[in-house]
């Protein structure tokens, strides 16, 4: 018996990238911009044009003209977009009305273009001019009791020139509170990989891809999430390397791929498959089968016993760890039998140079930092870290996400990092500990926190618990959003809220000096120059950097910085970034050659800036099962991923291609069979409970009206979308160590929705 049809959901047989890319890209295109600015697609990942504005995958040395993915036009249209939100339309609509719109209807209105402040009595956003929106700014942040009660947000799309005046304006203020993207997706590397290897970024570099024996990949989605690796993994395979992966649901991005850039398999060659091996582990046992494989190695002596003596500590203790757990808890947790976990090994162990590449999947669980370091221990028990062709590679989002953090966006700055601020600035920066995202969410929700100025991002749409976080910004004293298009974090009004629009990456930043370059990091710690060439959407944006100076110059009228000279010339502020951060040596020069240079990354030569002085094993944390109440039935652990018509909280629109998906986004992958289990078939009507002992006392988190969808998935696990599946997430469901959110372990029930018939399809 087949499927019964469901509208809007089907089948998707073709590979990934193909032609349906190539339409999906013209149709991007085609709705946004004017066929004069479609040759800024020429510009996408050059040397001489700008860093695309989505993920942060590396440009190739040796590139080619079309150095941009599908997401990746779908992102620069987005912003080069035609369309424009102007007071006009404020004044056309009330806030309370706008909020009503989902974000993909509120970015699709197009580019805000001047500076705007609400008004509660009309309940409408007003024009205000740039200079006295600063100083009311200025004059709020000044008020503050103590600036802790202020929280700064910053998204990874900023530059590291207005990232480094951000941090630089903020404490001075006097706090480190700085809740970051990061925070949500890769805090758990930051805070797992200084433990083991003493740096909390990648190990690799590109050309280590071009001289490895085997990749292992582990968590993440390339063709919706960074598709121009998908040509990195294509090139590997093409020379037989061999690619392990785990992911509960299977990706058709990491089945087949078909280059759009290779004309003969988009006329008359196959798509190339990309994995050798694909394990369906269940959500949240990747630990699991980390230490399966390792235990497997330890059973044959298939590790390197000198690397070992001479590069790291710990080992000992691990392999106790190892030897003391049973098969049977491994398999349990894992989803995967005994065999196939040493079969990866035997792939593993046969491999002279190995890359682990993981992404979300690893890091947004309870035990994220654990996670990241069974990856790292995986690495380090053959010594693959510190040789070419080697290493770990955490697959970040957006393009500067590593960059901001690099340049001071952090809410746990060194003792280093701050003696050298005040030595090359003259004052003394805040030392106690500043709040991380979901920290931040709850001083406000708590109001001990009573201001928030958010450097691009959609904070609250992007969170756990977004009701509690809509509470908690409407409570707010003072929110300002700095931004190229409206979002529904900017509808969220306080007593006093500022929406001040600025240039993107695509349009040319004429400053007093001339015509300004940025500079971003990618996840390989290459940093490059990034320059836009388009008009921009107004004559009245101003750049990030400009407005961070402007208010920096109204809230700090005794500042010790120069603020007017860094906006004239972004070249000074690179020259402070090396003041303060050694590491950026020479950085006007270096970043002025094609393809820029790369930062130090210790580890990567066998240096290891841990307190042991070398890499460090570090057992598991001993329970990875997710939170479940005692006795709960049924329970199965969902996943939230993103379509692949999205990137983070920006919807381009309601197709999922890939998972055979069109026009709507209230759906759950689940397994047939746990389907059936439950009663239930593809197509029905469900509700969708969460079961999280952090809830006690409060009413239960429940999505209603999802239709089930019958998918090729581990059992015993599901998948919503982000950010709809957001509010089944509690604000304590984190990591403990790293506080990354557990969007991807969320134990959950579903059940027929209540009035809704069996086997009727909505």
């Amino acid at each position: 018996m087949g499927k019964k049809d469901v509208p809007g959901v089907g089948e998707y047989g073709g590979p990934a990238g193909g032609w349906g890319a190539l339409q999906a890209v013209a149709k991007a295109i085609r709705g946004e911009m004017t066929a004069k600015d479609t040759t800024i697609l020429l510009q996408v990942n050059q040397p001489e044009g700008f860093d695309c504005p989505g993920c942060a995958w590396p440009d190739p040395r040796q590139g080619s003209s079309f150095e941009f993915c599908e997401n990746g036009a779908k992102a620069v249209s987005w912003e080069a977009t035609h369309k424009r939100v102007t007071p006009a339309f404020f004044a056309q609509h009330t806030v309370t009305e706008l909020f009503g719109r989902e974000d993909f209807a509120l970015e699709w209105e197009g580019r805000l273009t001047h500076p705007m402040k609400y008004d509660a009595a009309s309940d409408r956003y007003l024009p205000i001019a740039w200079d006295q929106a600063f100083a009311e700014i200025g004059a709020h942040l000044r008020r503050l009791p103590d600036p802790d009660m202020a929280e700064f947000y910053a998204s990874g799309r900023t530059s590291n020139e207005a990232a480094f005046l951000y941090q630089l304006f903020v404490r001075e203020f006097g706090t480190n509170n700085f809740p970051d993207c990061s925070n949500m997706c890769h805090e758990a590397t930051s805070v797992g990989l200084p433990e083991s290897i003493g740096v909390g970024k990648g190990t690799v570099t590109l050309e280590d891809f071009d001289h490895c024996d085997a990749i292992f990949s582990f968590g993440h989605n390339p063709g919706t999430n960074h598709p121009r690796m998908l040509a990195t993994l294509r090139e590997a395979r093409l020379r037989d390397v061999p690619i392990v992966v785990f992911n509960p649901l299977k990706e058709r991005s990491l089945e087949r791929f078909k280059s759009p850039q290779s004309p003969v398999e988009m006329t008359v060659g196959k798509a190339v498959a990309i994995a050798t091996s694909y394990y369906q582990v269940k959500v949240g046992g990747d630990a699991a089968v980390v230490q399966g494989m390792m235990k497997a190695l330890l059973a044959r002596d298939a590790v390197d016993r000198d690397f070992i003596r001479d590069h790291t500590a710990g080992f000992d203790a691990l392999a106790a760890d190892l030897a003391a757990l049973s098969w049977d808890e491994i398999e349990g947790v894992a989803g995967l039998s005994r065999a196939d976990i040493e079969a990866a090994a035997d792939v593993y162990a046969r491999a002279e140079r190995v890359i682990i590449c993981y992404g979300m999947g690893i890091t947004q669980h309870r035990h994220g930092t654990s996670n990241v370091q069974q990856l790292a221990n995986l690495l380090l028990l053959r010594g693959n870290i510190g040789r070419e062709g080697a290493g770990i590679c955490p697959l970040r989002g957006h393009s500067n996400v590593q960059g901001d953090r690099t340049v001071g966006i952090t809410e746990i700055p060194s003792a280093a990092f701050l003696d050298s601020l005040q030595r090359v600035f003259g004052f003394a920066p805040p030392r106690a500990k500043g709040h991380a995202a979901v920290e931040a969410m709850e001083a406000m929700r708590d109001g001990r926190s009573r201001a928030l100025v958010c450097l691009g991002g959609n904070l609250p749409v992007a969170m756990p618990d977004p009701q509690a976080c809509f509470d908690a910004m409407r409570k707010l004293d003072l929110s300002v959003h700095i931004a190229t298009k409206l979002n529904r974090s900017h509808l969220l009004v306080g007593k006093h809220t500022y929406l001040l629009p600025c240039l993107g990456r695509t349009e040319l930043d004429v400053q007093a000096g001339g015509p300004q370059s940025v500079t971003v990091e990618d996840s390989m710690s290459m940093v490059h120059a990034s320059r836009g060439s388009l008009p921009p959407a107004s004559p009245g944006l101003k750049s990030e950097p400009a407005i961070v100076a402007g208010i920096a110059r109204a809230t700090l009228p005794d500042s010790k910085v120069d603020w007017e000279g860094f906006v004239a010339d972004y070249g000074r502020i690179r020259a402070a970034i090396e003041a303060v951060f050694p590491d950026f040596k020479d950085y006007n020069e270096r970043v002025s050659k094609p393809r820029g240079f790369r930062l130090d990354v210790p580890a990567s030569r066998r240096e290891w800036r841990t307190a042991s002085g070398r890499a460090n094993f570090i057992v598991a944390a001993r329970d990875q099962r997710p939170l479940a109440r005692p006795g709960a039935q049924g329970v199965l652990v969902l996943a939230t991923v993103r379509s692949h018509d999205q990137y983070n909280t920006t919807i381009y629109g309601k197709n999922d291609r890939y998972r055979g998906v069109t026009g709507r986004r209230d759906v759950v992958f689940v397994n047939a069979a746990d389907l059936a289990e439950r009663g239930l078939e593809h197509g029905d009507i469900v509700d969708i409970e969460a079961v999280a002992a952090h809830d006690e006392g409060r009413e239960p988190r429940v999505l209603r009206g999802f239709v089930a969808v019958a998918h090729d998935i581990a059992r015993g696990a599901a998948a919503a979308y982000y950010p709809e599946a957001n509010g089944l997430i509690a604000l304590a469901n984190r990591d403990a160590k790293s506080g990354t959110p557990s969007y991807k372990s969320v134990p959950i029930v579903i059940r027929r929705a209540a009035g809704s018939r069996e086997g009727v399809s909505p």
